[in-house]
């Protein structure tokens, strides 16, 4: 095999394997009949590009090769089970109505968004969608998705085999539902497409601490919601996401090191995006039907504003925190209000608002929270719980930039 059509079978897989999937899922109608063909679709492409050459449509190719592949192998399993309805079930998966055809990929209703939505159907529980979702969707690992939710890999797992039973035998469509239902199917689905982007814009682990074609993904399905809802928290999610991916370039140095939000080259901050964003949550707010969503767009807007660190509005922060819990409390959302009270009032009135939450329990896994107690105390000289405290973060920190980070602050309070 050449290294050219090695590299574009591997390319196509990191960037377009999901989305082939889902195409897959519509015309063969079942998650693992599909997951199968996906993989025999990328071994005919291995088997057959450096022979006959990389086809013009890659995408339509792999489509293609999967969805024979899996009739074929219904035709074979039929020769030696009583399958009645093999001849029937293979007719129809043969159909060429339900050829995929490239040209309406960038419609609102493309494969990856009904099956979005088909992940998210409310005969599933909600932890179960998004689990789901993010699994097949679009590709997470069940580790990751354990990360994301702060519970154990096996619940996930489990959660992800009862979800794609309950559709099989509940015979859930694969389809974007209609304009009467979307308002009640859109809170998970928009808890999905943030989870996502969340782990795109902060890779739960790894060595890198972006995974752009995540938040890309994101922002795209958010866009479609969007065009296809014009719902006031479709627009504040969607705006919650370009303004923090418009601070990508300044959240890692050179090296690949983390860099915090208020030692960022505003310089490198996408000012595009900033203004689509600024525009996005007015038209939003304005709605005055608006959620937790355009408020946490909101928060990021007013950091988006600030030309510096120092310039930030942090009573105004504050103040839209507050409004923020009282719509949807979470501790996550008490944590950042407290980081917020201690820029506005001191790092003291801030610490004590950390160690009740910690105290709590419902954060006492949470690196973030160690380290946001860390730094609060090494502010007000206490080291020794400084130290404690960031070592209490390491311990819990999976993303190697993190992690390096937070080996870095520990070196500097052992100079001291």
């Amino acid at each position: 095999m050449t290294a050219a059509v090695a590299d574009a079978i591997d390319a196509i897989y990191r960037t377009e394997s999901r989305r082939i999937f889902a195409t897959l899922v519509r015309l063969l109608g079942d998650f693992d009949l599909a997951e199968e063909a996906l993989h025999d679709a990328f071994r005919s492409a291995l088997e057959q590009w450096p022979r006959d050459g990389v086809p013009a449509n890659l995408r339509a190719w792999l489509v293609s090769a999967g969805r024979f592949k899996s009739i074929d192998g219904i035709r074979r399993q039929a020769r030696f089970t009583a399958w009645d309805d093999a001849v029937e079930h293979t007719a129809a998966l043969a159909d060429p109505a339900l050829a995929w055809d490239d040209d309406t990929a960038e419609d609102l209703e493309d494969d990856r968004l009904r099956l979005v939505f088909t992940c998210c159907h409310p005969a599933l529980a909600p932890d179960a969608q998004v689990a789901l979702t993010l699994r097949e969707v679009c590709g997470l690992a069940t580790e990751e998705i354990a990360r994301a939710f702060l519970v154990p890999a096996p619940t996930i797992a489990q959660r992800i085999v009862r979800a794609k039973a309950r559709i099989r035998d509940a015979r859930i469509p694969y389809q974007v539902p209609s304009l009467a239902e979307l308002p009640e199917r859109l809170d998970a689905v928009l808890r999905v497409v943030y989870l996502v982007f969340n782990e795109g814009y902060a890779a739960s682990s790894g060595e890198s601490v972006t995974r752009a074609d995540l938040s890309a993904e994101a922002i795209r399905l958010g866009r479609l919601l969007v065009d296809l809802l014009h719902d006031p928290e479709a627009i504040g999610l969607l705006t919650l996401m370009l303004l923090h991916d418009s601070r990508r370039a300044a959240r890692t140095s050179p090296e690949g090191e983390l860099v915090l939000l208020d030692a960022q080259d505003r310089g490198l901050w996408n000012r595009a995006q900033i203004g689509e964003g600024a525009a996005l949550v007015e038209r939003a707010l304005l709605s005055r039907r608006f959620g937790p969503y355009a408020l946490q767009a909101a928060i990021a807007a007013v950091h988006a504003e600030a030309s510096e660190a120092a310039a930030t509005d942090w009573p105004q922060i504050v103040g839209l925190y507050d409004v923020l819990l009282r719509f949807d409390p979470s501790p996550v959302a008490e944590l950042n209000r407290a980081a917020a009270i201690a820029m506005r009032d001191g790092p003291a009135a801030g610490l004590a608002l950390i160690d009740a939450l910690l105290a709590r329990g419902e954060l006492a896994d949470y690196h973030l929270a160690h380290g946001a107690r860390a730094e609060l105390c090494r502010r007000l000289g206490r080291i020794g719980e400084a130290r404690t405290a960031y070592e209490r973060a390491l311990s819990l920190a999976h993303q190697l930039p993190e992690r390096k980070f937070l080996e870095r602050q520990l070196t500097l309070l052992h100079l001291k």
